[in-house]
């Protein structure tokens, strides 16, 4: 009985060495993203505090489901605002963060 296996049967799961030009167009790309996400978490924050200022003594009284709701609401919002070219504060701190990444600094 031969329990061996061949090198042929593995071959696809040999992890691809990355060059550093790859490894640095993967980390800018993960800047964006995370400059993106930061923008969103402060157009969210905008938004909860335009809508704390409103006054909350409506027809309808609103219960913790539709807090919760306006709060998914508004995170959703934020992160399609934020696409793009978003509000500019992502776009922004990628320009001035980019620099490390590339090594240029």
């Amino acid at each position: 009985m031969n329990l061996s296996i061949s090198p042929n049967a593995i071959q696809g799961n040999i992890p691809h060495k990355t060059t550093g030009a790859e490894r640095t167009q993967k980390d800018l790309h993960s800047l964006r993203e995370s400059c993106r996400e930061f923008e969103a978490i402060f157009i969210d924050q905008m938004y909860k505090t335009m809508r704390n200022s409103m006054p909350n003594d409506g027809l309808i009284p609103q219960d913790n489901a539709t807090k919760i709701y306006q709060d998914m609401l508004d995170m959703q919002m934020a992160r399609e605002s934020a696409k793009g070219k978003g509000i500019g504060i992502g776009q922004a701190m990628f320009n001035q963060m980019r620099v490390y990444v590339q090594g240029e600094k």
